[in-house]
């Protein structure tokens, strides 16, 4: 689990800049392993431009985060999935009303070590795959070498994507390595030349944004002999050709106030997007997921 503390900074709403915020409480958000690089990278560019702000990231995945809004544990939840009905039940029992705004948008990849010669896959043999239908990669038209899934553990936002949106609400392989991170599963896959594994987009690169020496990202169609896309392409994650995208949330509990609503507002302004657009996520451009943030903050 990583861990920063940051101090803060002066921001744009949509309207126009908002004066520093004088120094309060230390914003604690919790959850995501997916976001946790992210949101820890854009809180100290925040704190360096924001005096008196004082920002605390932990990871821990998506569950971890929700719980802790519902508990009062933290102030904001980072989640790579949306909240489930029995979370949302939860909340309200407990006084906390829920409000979800979409930071950035993710394209979930599937990825081999680099030896690997299979090039692409359909949404279905990605399934078949978690799900241990499949056991060698022969069976896909690759080397007789047996399947190795990395993948992360339940309270994970990108697990339980995976499995109601690629595994067809089935469960696991009980052979699934489980994780605790994007980056030990990258790690795997870089020592196992039978691996396969799911990561965010962000983690794809090194230090020179550039794909990870000895990583191998795959295209994803959605029908056999149909046309593959990459998590990398802008165009087909926005179209939704790229069929494994997702919003990436920050989540309150009711309509953001003051050092809270600051920093969401600048995140999803222009400079919390191109931090976005650097670390190799993608921005929310101007369409919905902008509408429902807006409505968000009224």
């Amino acid at each position: 689990m990583k861990r920063i503390l940051l101090a803060a900074l002066s921001l744009a709403l949509a309207g126009g800049l908002l004066p520093a915020a004088p120094a309060g409480k230390m914003i604690q958000i919790k959850g995501s392993d997916t976001m946790v690089n992210l949101v820890q990278i854009l809180a100290e560019d925040y704190m360096g431009k924001t005096p008196g702000a004082a920002i605390a990231v932990l990871g821990g995945g998506s569950g971890t985060g929700i719980t802790g809004l519902i508990n009062r544990t933290c102030d904001i939840a980072s989640h790579s999935r949306e909240w489930k009905p029995k979370e949302i039940e939860q909340a309200w029992k407990k006084g906390v009303t829920p409000k979800l705004f979409v930071v950035a948008v993710d394209g979930l990849s599937i990825v081999v070590n680099e030896k690997n010669p299979i090039d692409q896959l359909t949404m279905a043999q990605v399934g078949a795959l978690y799900r241990g239908e499949i056991k060698s990669w022969k069976a896909l038209g690759g080397s007789p070498k047996p399947v190795s899934l990395y993948g992360r553990q339940s309270n994970s936002g990108t697990y339980v994507f995976m499995q109601e949106f690629v595994l067809g609400n089935k469960n696991y392989s009980a052979d699934m390595k489980e994780m605790n991170g994007n980056a030990q599963i990258v790690e795997g896959i870089l020592q196992d030349e039978g691996a396969v594994g799911y990561v965010g987009v962000g983690y794809l690169y090194d230090e020179n944004h550039r794909i990870r020496k000895g990583l191998k990202v795959l295209k994803i169609s959605r029908e056999p002999n149909g046309d593959g896309f990459l998590p990398t392409d802008r165009a087909a994650v926005e179209s939704g050709a790229y069929p494994v995208s997702r919003p990436l949330y920050l989540a309150t509990d009711g309509r953001p106030k003051g050092d809270a609503a600051r920093f969401l507002s600048w995140i999803v302004g222009p400079e919390g997007q191109a931090i976005v657009e650097r670390e190799g996520f993608f921005t929310i451009g101007g369409g919905k997921y902008k509408a429902s943030n807006d409505r968000n903050f009224q």
